[in-house]
């Protein structure tokens, strides 16, 4: 599987697609706003630059995907003219891999933005440039020294690729209790590997004192097989099997079936970054995050939906490019019904779910996402 080419969420406007199945995500983009706030008043304050470069890797397509870019921009228009400042131009940069769907971010959502951004922020403001770069962030994607701050939020639990050596993983497609040591030990160095390119990548890109905030989706134990961040992949997993044992999925097609992703620790963060050397880490915070984005201010007239169907709507965004590339799509709307039924049957027996398995910021317990976030400054190198 060539991860560059099939990592991607549901593109369009559709029932199952990410943009209409993101409300977790936008909740967590929400909730660490104060945090980015912070972060880019602390940056503009100390470099009042006259040119202001962002970019915001993993960016996606969908409401969210310029949501932080304006907030950003009002944060800083806000400061120039308390300091009765010149704006600075904005220099935005979407970032995601090839196959996202950047098409309805530049016909749908970028003339919306603009108008909206005019207006809001008025005679005197800056222009706004927005561009698209297309790769992955594990690689250099911008000149050396042009990025003055750097954001991606669920974006960098995702590996560049498949670990290596996962043959002995049979019945599951992530690390599960019943995952041999190797497999553990496999996906770790993978997210070693990639988090040290990212971050050497980064701090090449950055100029002195820039600032990142990274927020990834993450787990508060030790133990990277635990119940908090593999939750959602062991229910696929049991809606596979299930498949397998109707006769509707070739075994060996699921044994040779496992998702490119690492839910790191804060330890684990906090020790590549500071091996690496790249960057100072200003804070790193956790949280938690309720699966069920129905039961919340976004959607109060849908709160009786199950968080069984919730979870199976936001797996399917963004799982279903990968299922499709290696099982095809003929299973795909029975993959989904039967993780839906599994997630259902979890959510109304709480303690079952809760019992232990081989599951910057979110970690998952039950039906909650433990999200991790990271700040770090550029120091130059």
């Amino acid at each position: 599987m060539e991860i560059v080419q099939v990592l991607h969420m549901n593109g369009g406007i559709g029932e199952t697609s990410y943009a209409n199945n993101s409300l977790v995500q936008q909740k967590v983009i929400s909730m660490t706003k104060p945090i980015r706030e912070e972060a880019i008043t602390n940056l503009y304050c100390s470099t009042l630059p006259r040119n202001l470069a962002i970019a915001d890797l993993g960016c996606s397509s969908g409401p969210n995907t310029l949501f932080v870019v304006s907030e950003i921009i009002k944060v800083v228009d806000k400061l120039r003219q308390k300091l009765v400042h010149e704006s600075p131009e904005y220099q935005v940069f979407l970032n995601d891999l090839p196959g996202n769907d950047f098409n309805t971010i530049f016909k749908s959502l970028l003339p919306s933005f603009q108008k909206e951004m005019g207006y809001q922020l008025g005679h005197g403001a800056g222009p706004c440039l927005v561009s698209g770069t297309p790769g992955s962030f594990y690689g250099r994607l911008f000149p050396s020294k042009s990025l003055h701050f750097v954001h991606s939020s669920y974006g960098l639990q995702w590996l560049s690729q498949v670990p290596e050596g996962l043959e002995n993983n049979k019945g599951n497609i992530y690390m599960a209790c019943t995952s041999p040591p190797s497999v553990l030990k496999a996906y770790y160095e993978q997210f070693q590997i990639d988090f040290s390119m990212f971050l050497k990548c980064r701090a090449e890109e950055l100029v002195a004192g820039g600032k990142m905030v990274l927020t990834f989706l993450g787990r508060r134990s030790e133990d990277p097989s635990s119940k908090e961040c593999c939750y959602i992949w062991e229910l696929l997993a049991m809606a596979l099997n299930d498949m397998v044992s109707e006769g509707l999925i070739e075994e060996d097609k699921m044994d040779s079936f496992n998702i490119p992703q690492y839910t790191p620790s804060p330890s684990e963060v906090k020790f590549e970054i500071s091996k690496e050397g790249y960057f100072a880490i200003d804070r790193l915070e956790v949280s938690e995050v309720n699966w069920n984005v129905y039961d919340n201010e976004f959607n109060p007239s849908d709160a009786f939906r199950d968080d069984g169907y919730n979870v199976a709507k936001c797996m399917r965004a963004v799982a279903e490019p990968l299922l499709v590339s290696h099982f095809g799509d003929a299973i795909i709307d029975e993959v989904f019904r039967s993780a839906d039924n599994f997630s259902s049957s979890l959510a109304i027996c709480p303690e079952e779910s809760s019992k232990p398995t081989n599951g910057k910021l979110v970690t998952l317990t039950n039906t909650r996402l433990l999200t991790m976030l990271p700040i770090a400054s550029s120091l130059g190198f």
